[in-house]
């Protein structure tokens, strides 16, 4: 049964990526910036980014915890990588918040789905469902898994720089909007989320694993219209000169 779900499930989340990929061009998700009471009722963003990311982290866990290889080095090295980056995004980055921002009910609950069913897709590949000996101790001399490996760090620190940028942007009081300018934010309107799919492509080369390439497509899916928005408004807002010849997302091409 649980197989049977797992199948199910990858191959009908590409095509809903795709769907929601289309969608999101033209319905902007309503949190951050672009928030409005159309969403329906909404919480403080600190409990709601706690109450979505979680069932990443915990499902993961859960899974892992089934799994005969939990102590192997390869595998113990897959979960913690992204154990660490989900304990960042439940418990650090709303403890970083600054404002009283909202979050419809209803994104909320939509993230907590996702967020179960990735974790258990991820969960499933890479510590149940693996062929035995896949993941040896030979792996980590593989050029995917270096290659990966760096990648997911260097995504990690442009993340994490770029939350950090745009949390400084003013000072306490301030009001005014501004135009993020250092780091990755010289080459793309949304650095912080150009981070974040590096890291998740990283994460998909070092493990080799179909679930993880979904996840790095549903990322995309997610990211690249609200990118797109973003940099829209701060056109609009700042100024085509401004902006200059930024991309969205990915450096020098989109």
């Amino acid at each position: 049964m649980e197989k049977t779900i797992y199948t199910s499930l990858m191959t009908l989340m590409p095509w809903i990526a795709l769907f929601v990929f289309l969608t999101l061009f033209f319905v902007k998700a309503g949190y951050g910036m672009f928030h409005t009471k159309r969403w329906g009722l909404s919480i403080p963003s600190k409990i709601g980014w706690v109450a979505m990311e979680l069932p990443a982290l915990l499902s993961m866990l859960l899974i892992w915890l089934r799994s005969d290889y939990k102590y192997c080095s390869v595998p113990l090295i897959f979960f913690l990588l992204f154990e660490i980056h989900y304990f960042q995004r439940t418990f650090v980055f709303p403890l970083l918040m600054r404002g009283n921002s909202k979050m419809p009910v209803s994104i909320m609950l939509m993230g907590i789905v996702f967020n179960i069913i990735n974790g258990f897709l991820l969960g499933e590949g890479l510590f149940l469902l693996a062929p035995d000996n896949k993941y040896g101790i030979y792996w980590l001399s593989t050029p995917q898994f270096i290659i990966g490996l760096l990648l997911f760090l260097v995504g990690m620190v442009i993340n994490l720089h770029s939350d950090n940028v745009i949390r400084n942007l003013r000072a306490r009081g301030d009001t005014k909007h501004y135009l993020p300018q250092r780091g990755m934010y010289k080459y793309v309107t949304s650095a912080n989320y150009l981070g974040e799919l590096t890291e998740w492509i990283g994460f998909a080369i070092l493990t080799q694993c179909c679930a993880a390439w979904i996840f790095t497509l549903w990322t995309f899916a997610n990211l690249a219209p609200r990118s797109y928005a973003i940099r829209r408004h701060y056109v609009e807002e700042f100024g085509r000169d401004a902006v200059g010849k930024r991309k969205c997302l990915i450096p020098f091409i989109f």
